[in-house]
């Protein structure tokens, strides 16, 4: 066997062994996940969601009412994405910790406001209170592309460090369409 081979046969081995580690990590965050409900919660959001598929099934009498349903939410969604100018194209959450007093998750969510591509990463924390729930973001990192703006950098830092993602999305959105008029206005004067 020569060398180039050897090399492509371990090269196969480590990517196998590291899809291996993933899909332990996937397998072990559902576990944690399904061992946080008693088995007693599990049976009764079971016989819910079984009354709730009757009930829909009943109250959708045809296949065209159903398309004509998912028309309208494809509509609201175009209207939401057309009236805040965001259009998300991904999201990802790992569980990182999951106990009975609190609940910690990184999640990641990629998109585009009107035409400034961005991405955030944060972590979530849960914790139950009485009957409500608070959550508190840290570690939040903002990554936009093509910052030439230096005061919007120094905003991107500022809301990293306070971790303040409700002002983030709020300032990003009034941001980029003001974005997208100067830039037509520059294109129009060249």
């Amino acid at each position: 066997m020569d060398e180039s081979s050897s090399q492509a046969y371990e090269d196969e081995i480590q990517a196998l062994e590291e899809e291996i580690r993933q899909l332990t990590e996937e397998y072990e965050d559902i576990r944690q996940e399904s061992t946080f409900f008693s088995d007693e919660a599990i049976l009764k959001a079971i016989k819910s969601l079984e009354g709730e598929t009757q009930g829909e099934t009943k109250g959708h009498e045809s296949l065209s009412s159903l398309k004509a349903e998912l028309e309208s939410l494809e509509r609201d969604l175009s209207f939401l994405t057309a009236f805040t100018g965001f259009h998300f194209t991904s999201h990802s959450k790992k569980t990182l910790e999951r106990t009975k007093s609190r609940t910690v998750q990184k999640h990641r969510v990629s998109g585009k406001c009107h035409s400034l591509p961005f991405q955030v990463e944060f972590q979530l924390l849960e914790m139950p209170n009485n009957e409500k729930v608070s959550a508190v973001v840290s570690d939040l990192s903002i990554v936009m592309e093509s910052i030439e703006d230096s005061n919007m950098s120094k905003f991107v830092s500022s809301t990293e460090e306070r971790g303040d993602l409700l002002t983030f999305f709020r300032s990003i959105s009034a941001y980029a369409e003001w974005f997208e008029h100067r830039k037509r206005t520059f294109l129009h004067f060249k």
